[in-house]
């Protein structure tokens, strides 16, 4: 998940996924500027949360911001 410190949502996201036992690697873009860049070629959007969530198959799902009608699904 890549975060920044003063995003709300970020925060929602990591409470949700560990309320639900996922574990997650966060990148703080805030801490680790290099990786700006890197989150906007996932998503296409200059906002976090992003969210990516790589299935077993590898497959991977990218979830922009807080929204719980597409990250609840692609996490299975």
């Amino acid at each position: 998940i890549y975060t920044t410190n003063t995003c709300a949502y970020c925060g929602m996201v990591k409470k949700y996924l560990g309320n639900k036992g996922h574990e997650f690697e966060e990148i703080n873009i805030d801490q680790q500027p290099h990786k700006q860049q890197e989150a906007l070629e996932i998503s296409g959007a200059l906002t976090v949360p992003v969210t990516v969530v790589t299935k077993e198959d590898d497959s991977q799902s990218v979830i922009v911001g807080w929204n719980l009608s597409q990250l609840a699904p692609a996490l299975g």
